[in-house]
């Protein structure tokens, strides 16, 4: 008998509000809402041919399924943090038949319990703040006189000159911003500035950071951060959200399965 495998996005209380349309998973059909007594697993059953161990660890090298994957997930998760608080599991977390999904509930019980308590109510938003402008040096003519040479010199410090500036605003501008924020919030997250390469956004990533808001004060989050946003040039402040919080779910999310992970219990 083959192997039914299931891939679960996310873990919620039971509810019986009805999944928004676009709430599709891997499989092309709203996820299935497997119930384990207090808690509810939204999963999709998945190919053992694409989610079974050899062949995951493989398809986890392919770029492009990974990002299509992580897309279908996210919108999953997205779907769920409509009608209800759902606690995001990693990305190609995968158990083997609704046994193993029952067990996935039952061993992460408590730490799940916690997790949809404290984030029961609340959105996840994210922060980043990018210092734009003058980045490159100047390109001295390959002929260059000595005194266009010396305009050169000149033209190449002015503009060391400018970006240290600009560096210099968007730290008093992160740091004013996280400080106010994060007295906005329940709770914060600094993430690793992203790289310009990865990311694709112009400039910097100068500050990269996450904040825990109650669902009814976001009104009054999104504000704050439109004040306290710099008018001129320069400096970039980039407010995205509202997510269900990823940044927030802990170790509930994180030990109970993974990239690649399968729950093999029956």
């Amino acid at each position: 008998m083959a192997e039914t495998l299931w891939y679960v996005y996310a873990v919620t209380r039971p509810f019986d509000a009805p999944l928004p349309e676009e709430a599709r998973g891997l499989d092309g059909l709203p996820p299935r809402l497997i119930t384990h007594r207090d808690l509810c697993a939204a999963a999709s059953r998945v190919p053992p041919a694409e989610f079974g161990t050899g062949p995951l660890r493989d398809r986890l090298e392919d770029l492009d399924w990974l990002a299509a994957t992580a897309r279908t997930h996210r919108t999953v998760v997205a779907a769920l943090s409509a009608v209800t608080c759902a606690l995001p599991l990693r990305l190609a977390t995968v158990c083997r038949d609704t046994v193993g999904v029952h067990r996935l509930l039952e061993t992460g019980r408590e730490s799940f319990g916690s997790a949809l308590e404290r984030l029961d109510g609340r959105v996840e938003w994210g922060v980043k703040v990018y210092a734009e402008g003058v980045f490159g040096e100047p390109a001295a003519p390959p002929d260059a006189a000595p005194g266009n040479g010396r305009g050169f010199l000149r033209r190449r410090l002015a503009q060391r000159q400018a970006r240290e500036d600009v560096w210099r605003r968007a730290g008093v501008v992160s740091r004013s911003l996280h400080r106010e924020l994060s007295g906005r919030a329940e709770a914060e997250r600094l993430h690793r500035p992203q790289s310009a390469r990865l990311s694709g956004q112009p400039g910097e990533n100068v500050l990269n950071a996450v904040y825990l808001v109650p669902r009814e004060r976001s009104a009054e989050f999104v504000a704050a951060v439109e004040h306290l946003a710099p008018r001129d040039g320069g400096v970039r402040v980039e407010l995205t959200g509202p997510w269900a919080p990823y940044s927030f779910a802990g170790d509930a999310a994180g030990e109970r399965g993974g990239a690649g992970e399968h729950d093999d219990r029956r």
